[in-house]
């Protein structure tokens, strides 16, 4: 709906809209354990794009580990949110420079490679 207004009970966003701390939410802020993966060389896998939209899903859902009432769903939007990544990366044009940091899986196997 417009800015200001809240479907289903959720509290209103938009630009306007501010916590009582004053202060603009921010996307870096909500998702800081998301990396970039757009620019990476070699592309990101399956499995970065997996790993980042499950970390996506558990940071808005506020599901940190799954039960009986909640895996199907949570499943579902980590297969929606990363096909989504998959198409987005396919289709945005090339990055300038490289990403900032690498993916945590990216971390790992340069650590112990």
């Amino acid at each position: 709906g417009p800015t200001g207004t809240a479907p289903r009970g959720r509290p209103p966003v938009g630009p306007d809209v501010r916590p009582a701390s004053g202060h603009r939410p921010s996307l870096l802020g909500m998702c800081r354990n998301i990396t970039t993966l757009r620019g990476l060389d070699p592309p990101p896998t399956d499995e970065e794009i997996q790993a980042a939209a499950r970390q996506y899903v558990r940071k808005v859902s506020g599901v940190q580990s799954t039960s009986a009432l909640t895996e199907e769903a949570f499943e579902r939007a980590v297969g929606q949110v990363a096909d989504a990544t998959s198409r987005l990366l396919d289709e945005l044009p090339a990055r300038r420079q490289p990403p900032p940091s690498l993916p945590p899986l990216r971390r790992r196997a340069t650590a112990t490679g």
